[in-house]
């Protein structure tokens, strides 16, 4: 894994890599990752994550010390009414809810809806109501949300795949939306996209953005490559909030998908990606990262 020293990002190879969580089985479409990551108050990791073996689910899981995790929570495609599923993203509102937002194929189609489910514990989402957020249209499909709550606004940037052109739809950008309440919210417009004749050129997905506005995004530059993205590095430029993410190299830094950065009270982060085997299966995995500059 080569890494731009250059820029100061918490990224996979940084730390000691732990597999949180095993690949399912060998070979392609035995995928653990997607992953999304929130601290509770009383210091233990939350994880919400997706496994694609047989069958697609999401799975919520707590640990103390953020790399061993035990279940609390499964949500299948049945109880989702899905065909598949896809990145999950946990969001603790501050006042005592936990969220969980979905990501779900609707049967028969190259749809994607996200929904969301509350719980006043990460262990009551799994059978928590899901009510739909952000529903797409029959010309878009949504899906792996990165929510942000910063306290008195609520932050959305989603994956965006169009579905104009039929055998096309693995083309995505990331579109920003805002909310007073994290349920209903209003659409900003389009502040990522993938550059033609670059890595990145057949899209690009957010998948995490730091406060000061540091960014990762996956991106791919055709359609042979869905499935291989590889993650690039950005950064929110223009008004706050991120009404445009420019990328910062040209070249993806590292060979993951779906980076996670949770940032630590303490200093420093613990994150958690998706990594390809060479078998083609994915394993999910999680390493601590010191404040950069420390030591």
């Amino acid at each position: 894994m080569a890494i731009s020293e250059h820029i100061s990002f918490p990224l996979p190879g940084s730390g000691r890599a732990v597999v949180a969580v095993a690949a399912p089985g060998p070979g392609p479409q035995q995928w653990a990752g997607a992953p999304s990551a929130a601290l509770d108050v009383d210091g233990s990791v939350v994880l919400a994550y997706r496994m694609r073996a047989e069958q697609d689910f999401n799975v919520i899981a707590r640990s103390a010390d953020g790399e061993r995790f035990t279940t609390v929570g499964i949500l299948t495609t049945d109880r989702l009414g899905a065909a598949m599923v896809e990145r999950p993203a946990l969001a603790p509102t501050g006042s005592g809810i936990w969220r969980l937002y979905v990501s779900c194929a609707t049967p028969g189609t190259k749809h994607w809806w996200i929904g969301v489910a509350e719980a006043r514990d990460p262990e009551g989402l799994a059978e928590a109501e899901i009510r739909p957020v952000f529903e797409g249209d029959k010309d878009t499909a949504v899906k792996d949300p990165v929510i942000r709550y910063d306290g008195r606004r609520w932050h959305a940037w989603i994956c965006c795949h169009p579905l104009d052109e039929p055998g096309e739809e693995d083309r995505m950008t990331t579109a920003y939306a805002i909310s007073d309440d994290g349920l209903r919210w209003q659409w900003q417009g389009t502040v990522l996209t993938g550059r033609p004749r670059e890595w990145d050129a057949r899209g690009a997905r957010l998948t995490s953005i730091l406060a000061d506005g540091r960014a990762s995004y996956d991106g791919r530059a055709s359609g042979r490559e869905n499935w291989f993205e590889r993650t690039g590095l950005a950064a929110v430029t223009g008004t706050a909030g991120g009404r445009r993410i420019t990328p910062l190299e040209n070249s993806p830094v590292v060979d993951v998908r779906y980076l996670d950065v949770l940032t630590l009270p303490g200093g420093g982060y613990r994150i958690y990606y998706e990594a390809r085997l060479p078998d083609e299966s994915h394993e999910l995995r999680t390493e601590l990262i010191p404040p950069i500059g420390a030591g």
